[in-house]
């Protein structure tokens, strides 16, 4: 049987302790853990340094794979041969039992799992989605995947149920699925589905689909944290004299004053007027005025403005 180096395989010394064995193997198993690893080699790597920390991990066989190097496998000793190996070749467990023990029980076999909770080095609560117990079968949970859902403002304010189309980025195929969109979604948040994720290996369960919620600002709203802003356009003269105009909400459009005398960049307030917030008051919408002045003017128009121009002493500063 080939000769292992447990310790070259974990990359400690053989004086390292029993700490920096747990911490050496924990770095290795999270990087090629199957999970998150899809590498053709991951698999099998995966096994040789868990078969590496299986051994090192417990003192007396530690003890007699230092006494016996490459022989040790082949060691037959009383009292000496480490337990749950049959190196006979015939009867025994095999290395099969490293995987069992480890991966079978919520303590993860002698010496416990150096991860805790059924000795998952990702954190997702035990091996049950590892390599299956007994049966020497693996079966993996599928990856977690992420995509971007853009929405408009009103969109995301209202919420309510919606058709998607995504690529599967592991087959390649066009899903379509069926969301339902919680009213007052924020930039940035994530919804998550379950179970519409990467598909799982050897019939474990598929990972989840992380949606990241892009709200885009287009011609009517733009949003800053629950406030909302929109453009309220009005002409120069409606500035000087002052009106009465409709401004665009989430809802219905509401009529507003404006004074005379109102300058570009005015901000007009609506209280409650703008963002849903789930957690507490909506935000407030701010119209912002914005004088347009006609790019073509009449003979009438023209001469109007021009006389303006001769009477007036406004300076604009």
């Amino acid at each position: 049987m080939e000769y292992k180096d447990y310790y070259q395989t974990l990359g400690v010394t053989k004086q390292a302790s029993a700490d920096e064995i747990q911490k050496a193997y924990r770095k290795l198993a999270r990087k090629f853990h199957p999970d998150v690893n899809q590498s053709p080699k991951a698999e099998e790597k995966f096994k040789e340094i868990t078969e590496s920390y299986e051994v090192l991990k417990d003192p007396e066989k530690r003890r007699t794979y230092d006494r016996f190097g490459k022989d040790w496998k082949n060691y037959r000793g009383a009292g000496d041969a480490p337990p749950g190996f049959d190196f006979s070749g015939g009867g025994g467990s095999g290395f099969s039992s490293f995987f069992e023990s480890l991966f079978g029980g919520a303590g993860g076999g002698r010496g416990g799992s150096p991860f805790g909770g059924g000795g998952d080095p990702l954190g997702r609560g035990g091996f049950g989605q590892g390599f299956a117990p007994g049966g020497g079968g693996f079966a993996a949970r599928g990856q977690d995947q992420e995509a971007r859902l853009a929405l408009s403002v009103e969109e995301a304010a209202r919420g309510g149920g919606r058709e998607i189309s995504l690529t599967d980025p592991t087959t390649g195929e066009l899903k379509n699925l069926s969301i339902n969109i919680p009213a007052g979604v924020r930039p940035g948040q994530k919804m998550r589905l379950a179970g519409r994720g990467g598909a799982g290996a050897g019939g474990g369960p598929r990972g989840d689909l992380l949606l990241k919620v892009d709200v885009e600002s287009n011609g009517r709203f733009r949003l800053e944290g629950t406030d909302l802003y929109t453009d309220l356009r009005i002409s120069p003269w409606q500035a000087a004299l002052g009106t009465e105009a409709d401004v665009l909400t989430l809802e219905d459009p509401v009529k507003v004053k404006i004074p005379s005398g109102t300058s570009s960049g005015r901000k007009i307030r609506l209280r409650g007027r703008g963002f849903p917030n789930p957690k507490g008051a909506a935000g407030d919408l701010y119209a912002e005025v914005k004088i347009v002045v006609p790019k073509e003017l009449t003979d009438e128009e023209r001469g109007l403005f021009e006389e303006l121009a001769k009477v007036s002493e406004f300076e604009p500063i």
